[in-house]
């Protein structure tokens, strides 16, 4: 009778100093490689509109004010109508599969950009990079989630964000030197490297399971662990959780442990874009040259890119110990205060004039000139703080509690919709910013995205629960009973994981 006592997770000593995480680390890298392409395909207007909205541009690509809203904010459409398509073929083909799939439209997306005469060209290739942004957003998540084991899963499930990032800074970099069309062709390059690495890498054995293909779930944990990794304790519990589990009717939607999960999920997926993150990122070279940092917008935007980094990688190193909560909260405050200067700045309120005439007239030149130029980086600093902010929580933090919190039994098709809920803000967003920048300046949207951080402040106090250092199973019985993380099996003893 012992037994039924026996915690259903519990690990021996022996068994977590067993696990080898080389091959982990390997599938992660190989799926985040979409992430990569993600981030470099999002911000690709930035250092391009530019170009193509000067005098000099091809008149055939000449992008005008209107076209130009197009061209930064259609990727968005593109990501919803990828996210919609991933909510099926995640349950139908897979994680990994899915993954594979985005590279078919991130290719043809690249080829129409590199090779564009027309603006048809232009707008229809930023919509397919945009499918495959949708589609990795909505599988890679959950496919890291489902392969990693819980020590390691906060800092695994802030990858996607920090090879985003890093594709971001890649483009941004590049920008610099690379020509507009040569940009679209780099953009292949990690698309094919991700497909072939990926044709190597197991499938998720709780999808296996699921599948009811024991010996090759069992296989497939053995190679993400290490050939010395006791694999029956987890199986057993992953195979307890699908047994568990049933189809959902829409009268079971009705239920906490549906729609509380997936009601969080969604709305941080729409507090992130309501931060105004995307069109930051998007137009971050306009912005600057609206904002007369001293600097050329192409550097402050590589500056930030860098900045953008260093921040998602001290989140990384910060998720599993600080926990999710309170990353939030520091982040959601950063993001309050640097928004909050950017809307004071950008305010057309006249400051006191300085008497050129009266006899210190050389002082009060050089007083007015030194500060103009320290007033000139206040949008630069402000933005970095702001990046820096964003990508320490709400960056990767979000992504990360979307694949620990939506329930197991339709975790692929309930990312889905979070994604695309969070790709139709961000285009109504990005389509909107250039209107009300052209309509008020800068001060209209960094207003509301002031008051947005503090319902990210309200939301993380109120809805958001902790996760740190639990397991997937723990946390799907925390919006069933609506109190404890602990699991019950079938006895009314309680045992800790």
């Amino acid at each position: 009778m012992n037994s039924v006592h026996t915690p259903l997770l519990r690990r021996t000593t022996s068994s977590v100093s067993e696990i080898s995480n080389s091959r982990l680390y390997l599938a992660v890298f190989s799926a985040v490689l979409g992430n990569f392409n993600f981030g470099y395909s999002l911000v690709y207007p930035s250092p391009v509109l530019p170009k193509l909205t000067s005098p000099d541009a091809d008149p055939r690509l000449r992008l005008d004010p209107n076209q130009a809203a197009w061209f930064g904010s259609i990727y968005s459409l593109g990501a919803a109508a990828g996210g919609l398509g991933a909510m099926l073929l995640n349950d139908l083909i897979g994680r990994k599969m899915s993954i594979m799939m985005s590279a078919v439209p991130s290719t043809a997306g690249y080829t129409l950009i590199g090779g564009a005469v027309n603006l048809s060209m232009l707008h229809g290739g930023r919509f397919l990079t945009g499918v495959a942004g949708g589609m990795t957003a909505a599988s890679i998540p959950v496919y890291i989630s489902e392969i990693s084991h819980k020590k390691v899963r906060g800092a695994l499930g802030s990858c996607p964000q920090i090879t985003a990032v890093f594709g971001t800074l890649t483009l941004y970099a590049l920008g610099l030197v690379v020509p507009w069309r040569w940009l679209a062709v780099a953009g292949c390059v990690p698309t094919v490297l991700m497909v072939v690495l990926l044709v190597f890498m197991p499938s998720s054995p709780r999808r296996l399971l699921s599948l009811g293909q024991e010996q090759k779930a069992e296989k497939a944990l053995r190679w993400l662990r290490g050939p010395n990794y006791n694999t029956s304790i987890e199986l057993n519990a992953i195979q307890h959780s699908i047994n568990t589990q049933v189809k959902i009717t829409l009268a079971q939607l009705g239920t906490p442990i549906y729609y509380r999960p997936i009601l969080i999920s969604v709305g941080m997926r729409f507090l992130q874009q309501m931060t105004g993150i995307t069109p930051i990122l998007v137009y971050l070279e306009p912005i600057f040259a609206k904002s007369s940092v001293s600097l050329e917008p192409r550097y402050d935007a590589a500056i930030v890119g860098a900045v953008r980094l260093l921040s998602v990688a001290v989140a990384a190193s910060l998720m599993d110990k600080a926990g999710r909560k309170a990353l939030l909260y520091t982040s959601s405050m950063l993001m309050f205060l640097s928004s909050l200067t950017l809307t004071m700045i950008s305010h057309t309120t006249p400051c006191p004039a300085v008497n050129v005439t009266a006899p210190n007239s050389e002082l009060g030149n050089a007083l007015q000139a030194s500060q103009e130029t320290a007033l000139s980086f206040v949008p630069l600093i402000s933005t970095m703080v702001f990046i820096f902010g964003y990508a320490m929580g709400w960056g990767p933090i979000t992504w990360l509690l979307m694949s620990e919190v939506l329930p197991l039994v339709a975790r692929g098709v309930a990312s889905g919709l979070c994604v695309t809920v969070s790709w139709v803000t961000a285009f109504a967003l990005t389509h909107a910013f250039t209107l009300l920048v052209d309509a008020y300046g800068l001060y209209v949207p960094y207003l509301m995205f002031t008051v947005v951080c503090v319902f990210c402040l309200l939301f993380n106090a109120v809805c958001i629960p902790e996760t740190r250092k639990r397991s997937l199973e723990e946390i799907e019985n925390y919006f069933r009973t609506g109190r404890t993380f602990t699991i019950r099996q079938n006895h009314p003893s309680v045992v800790s994981s």
